[in-house]
């Protein structure tokens, strides 16, 4: 397939993807991996041949070797899930000719080409695994060539070679097996000096895998079992003495935080007015004996399920952690968990619509909450 043809289709499923609405999730880290796939070079013939006609030779005849294996290793850095940086190590291969020259020889070449690259590299999510990329950076290629001829044929510098920056882009879709696994399938196009006062385009269509590092999930705490009541002793017979029960502890205490209070929009970093709403919360528990605190993220039914949960999840763990750092509260005490959209507030026919507006996000605000449920044994004095 050649590069043109690839770039199409890929250029195709990037303005479907910006035309489609999206969640944008906020991944953000460092990440490596690698590609190989099938590299192709631009062979001048027509070069070739001038090049022998002005040394008095013609060329009946020119056989191409245009292809081979390349492979790159690389590493970038994701700043969110829209831009990256990216750089490694390429190895696009070995590519050569035979021309068979009047008089009667040979001109064997070829070229062996690997350097260094630095790219940005811009996504756009399809669908909450797939996205299309494209990148834009720079090679720094060293080109190493080797010629040698026979019969008539002779060649005074044989082995040239170059060092030499230039441009480099491509194309390519990506689709996520797992939070911190991904493949990509790709198109690239490397901007190289041959050694030999030529600049030409070699072209790289390569698969490959990229490993995220970093913990991508955050699992909510296990709730400890209630205990078993124990059984009252019978007092001794004949005198039965039925004991008065317990008085029933006190309610839980339910707190609603809403996270527009808490929280920037899809994001799950506290704002210092939500610290002071914590701070003032926390205050209130400190006269309180309590059993178990639990935090429950909820978002609005924007986005998908598993975006969701991702973020309810690690906005309920945030202020747990909060309340453990901040307040004093001990961690075997406090839980935290997230629940999608999955128990709105709002009614299912008081915000319509579909497509993401500001119009349809402050409808939705009170379901986007943090809820902080506290189960006492004794009430604050």
């Amino acid at each position: 397939m050649k590069l043109a043809k690839v770039s199409g289709m890929l250029g195709l499923a990037v303005l479907a993807a910006i035309a489609s609405s999206y969640a944008v999730a906020d991944d953000t880290g460092w990440y490596g991996g690698a590609n190989i796939g099938q590299s192709r070079a631009a062979i001048d013939d027509v070069r070739i041949t001038s090049g022998l006609l002005g040394s008095g030779f013609s060329t009946p005849s020119i056989s191409d070797d245009k292809r081979d294996t390349g492979y790159k290793i690389f590493g970038g850095y994701q700043f969110n899930r829209n831009f990256a940086v990216e750089g490694g190590y390429f190895d696009l291969g070995r590519f050569g000719f035979t021309a068979t020259t009047v008089p009667a020889g040979t001109l064997f070449g070829n070229i062996k080409l690997r350097g260094l690259n630095l790219d940005l590299v811009g996504t756009v999510p399809i669908t909450e695994k797939f996205s299309a990329f494209g990148r834009v950076g720079l090679d720094y290629a060293q080109a190493r060539d080797n010629f040698t001829g026979n019969g008539a044929v002779s060649v005074l510098n044989s082995s040239p070679s170059k060092r030499d920056t230039n441009l480099k882009f491509g194309l390519g879709l990506q689709y996520a097996f797992t939070p911190t696994l991904d493949m990509r399938l790709e198109a690239e196009r490397y901007r190289i000096n041959d050694a030999v006062g030529n600049k030409g385009d070699i072209d790289l269509v390569s698969l490959g895998l990229v490993y995220r590092f970093g913990d991508k999930s955050s699992a909510p705490a296990p709730r400890a079992a209630e205990p078993e009541p124990l059984a009252a002793a019978p007092a001794p017979a004949p005198v039965v003495v039925t004991p008065p029960p317990p008085p029933p502890p006190p309610a839980p205490t339910k707190v609603t935080f809403s996270s527009d209070s808490l929280f920037q929009f899809g994001k799950a970093t506290i704002l210092p007015a939500g610290k002071r709403d914590l701070d003032e919360f926390a205050a209130k528990l400190k006269d309180a004996d309590f059993e178990l605190i639990t935090v429950t993220g909820h978002t609005d039914r924007i986005g998908s399920h598993a975006y969701n949960m991702k973020l309810s999840t690690r906005r309920a763990e945030t202020v747990k952690n909060y309340l453990v750092e901040s307040a004093g509260i001990s961690a075997d005490k406090i839980t935290a968990r997230g629940v999608d959209g999955s128990d709105p507030v709002t009614r299912p026919g008081d915000c319509k619509g579909v497509k993401v507006t500001k119009k349809l996000i402050a409808c939705l605000q009170p379901d986007r909450r943090v809820e902080v449920e506290v189960t006492a044994t004794q009430a604050a004095k």
